[in-house]
């Protein structure tokens, strides 16, 4: 739980410094990802993701997203959430989410229960197209509704495709 904390205040810090006017005309986007899960431990794999993210605020601010991941070890993660993209200049963005769901283990990491939370940080480039590229860095825990709360990290490759792209 410390860490989704500290992920939260850094995003609260950061809120204060972001440029609005950039964020004005951002799309909402279908995300492709690839990772590598558990780096910190004992049961890496590789780590696929698929996201769609609505370009509808929330309280002004908050964007709700949902998406699958999956793993090589047949691990399953059904989840949604909510996320913040915080602009500095026209180009950088910087988003912290958080996000609850379902997950299935398969052959790989047993997390200690069905529902698990992920908070994430990521760090993207916005090209003209609206496009981006980003690097994110998140943690999948249960947050203690078990015993066994053994988490993992994920560091993560995006690419953000502006959805009405996807169907022209």
């Amino acid at each position: 739980m410390h860490k989704i904390t500290t992920m939260l205040a850094a995003a609260v810090l950061a809120v204060s410094f972001h440029a609005p006017a950039a964020q004005a005309d951002d799309p909402d986007f279908l995300v492709i990802g690839g990772g590598w899960y558990d780096w910190n431990d004992n049961e890496e794999a590789i780590d696929f993701r698929l996201e769609y993210r609505s370009d509808y605020k929330l309280l002004g601010v908050a964007k709700p997203w949902f998406g699958i991941e999956a793993t090589s070890e047949q691990a399953i993660y059904g989840l949604g959430g909510i996320l913040v993209d915080l602009f500095f200049g026209r180009r950088w963005v910087l988003t912290p989410s958080f996000g609850v769901g379902v997950y299935a283990d398969g052959n790989g990491k047993d997390l200690g229960h069905a529902i698990e939370f992920r908070s994430q940080l990521e760090l993207g480039y916005r090209f003209d197209n609206r496009s981006r590229v980003s690097l994110a860095v998140s943690h999948i825990s249960n947050a203690g509704l078990d015993d066994n709360n053994p988490g993992t990290e994920i560091g993560t490759i995006y690419y953000h495709i502006p959805f009405s792209t996807v169907f022209d």
